[in-house]
């Protein structure tokens, strides 16, 4: 097992280079169910959940190359049985069950686990899939699902869900007849996926609003397609180089998907200018005490929240972070406060009373997005700051360590 260790108090200054976004490439990946022949998709993350969708895959029957690209055949599919030993460990594994229904007329699919940051329930899936056609089952833990062919028809998520709208969304690009999306999630990872199917042969239209329509064809075709930047790195770093009073360039990411995030961090004091590619990032000398509530996209992420009250906890006066996404998502708040964080949780928010300086402690990830801000924490830290579980952070964050160290960071990866 791994820990990273992490002696704060240095100053990040330099170019990174923001990786792919994992919550685009597995849903992009998994679309290779849905036709026959070699897919070839560029940018994709070297990450554990992209190794844990490729062992899915190949679980199915399917072929995978890898090297500058990564290709994936899945012309000759032997199984349609997501276990549960890979499904546990990834929630977006359940975004193989509309894709295998869609084209195999059945799947069986573990109910799935990953960050322990609320229900998620995958209810609003197999709801949408029973209005289209499928006959749900839920047997010893699994979801088994059958439809000759599914048919359109017009959904109506009760809650905004990232995965259920592209799960659908891709099971319906194969149904007869006509099928709407209302209360669609608008994701740039949505609108990404809308493009890489429509590519391969697909009639979506309204992705990026709350809206989808989408009209069935007969078969698709491969593709070659390229992921999106990961706006969620790319705000991580941007609040750490805000933290550290650092001056930072992040290339390759895109500035329209982190609207909220840069209008958020101007709000506190941070310099954000647009450069050739990317963002330069200007911390302050202290940062400013803001409110902060996490809402769907365009809105303020919630896989930033854990961070932005790790830049909470030393800014000036109070701020207010309010989580709406998810209701178990402040289990980070304690490892904060093992730091020297003045922190209280009321309800659904965490008020932040700044502190002068955070201490470096032993501290424990309990998932993906926690993790990232103990690391952020970590580097302000007076003191060592010890990291251990680092298992969540390498579900999302590739190689962050390396790119933190090459800022100027003193952190390091150790065997233990």
């Amino acid at each position: 097992m791994d820990k990273i260790v992490i002696r704060g108090g240095a100053r990040l200054a330099g170019e990174v280079t923001i990786s792919g976004a994992k919550n685009a490439a597995l849903p992009v990946i998994v679309s290779s169910l849905l036709a026959g022949g070699w897919n070839t998709y560029r940018n994709i993350p070297n990450l554990v959940d992209i190794k844990t969708t490729k062992r899915l895959l190949l679980g199915f029957g399917a072929k995978v190359e890898e090297g500058e690209t990564l290709r994936i055949d899945t012309g000759s599919l032997t199984s349609c049985e997501a276990p549960y030993d890979l499904v546990r460990t990834m929630r977006a594994s359940i975004l193989v069950l509309g894709p295998l229904v869609a084209r195999m007329g059945k799947a069986r699919v573990s109910l799935p686990g990953g960050c322990a940051i609320g229900a998620r329930p995958v209810n609003l899936h197999l709801k949408a899939l029973t209005a289209m056609g499928a006959h749900i089952e839920l047997n010893n833990g699994y979801v088994e699902a059958t439809a000759p062919r599914l048919s359109g028809a017009t959904i109506y998520f009760d809650i905004v869900t990232v995965t259920g709208t592209e799960n659908i969304m891709m099971a319906a690009t194969l149904a007869r007849g006509r099928t709407v999306l209302e209360n669609a999630a608008r994701e740039p990872e949505v609108t990404n996926l809308a493009q890489v199917l429509n590519d391969m042969g697909a009639r979506i239209s309204g992705a990026g609003t709350d809206v989808i329509t989408i009209d069935g064809v007969e078969e698709l075709h491969p593709v070659e397609a390229v992921v999106i930047p990961d706006r969620v790195e790319a705000g991580t770093f941007m609040i750490a180089a805000a933290m550290t009073g650092g001056d930072v360039v992040l290339r390759q990411c895109e500035p329209r998907h982190l609207d909220a995030v840069i209008h958020t961090l101007q709000e506190a004091g941070v310099g954000i200018i647009p450069v050739e590619g990317g963002l330069r990032v200007v911390g302050p000398p202290d940062i400013t005490s803001i409110n902060v509530k996490t809402i769907p996209y365009p809105g303020f992420p919630t896989d930033l929240q854990a961070q932005m009250i790790a830049c909470m906890s030393v800014a000036r006066g109070i701020s207010v972070v309010t989580e709406t996404v998810f209701e178990n998502r402040f289990m980070h708040v304690y490892e904060l406060m093992r730091m020297g964080a003045d922190i209280v949780i009321e309800g659904p928010s965490a008020i932040i009373k700044g502190v002068p300086k955070l201490r470096g402690a032993p501290v424990m990830a309990t998932d993906l997005r926690a993790s990232a801000s103990l690391v952020i924490a970590g580097l302000i830290a007076e003191g060592t700051t010890e990291l251990s579980r680092v298992y969540h952070i390498d579900r999302g964050y590739e190689r962050i360590e390396e790119k933190l160290s090459r800022l100027g960071a003193d952190i390091r990866r150790v065997k233990v």
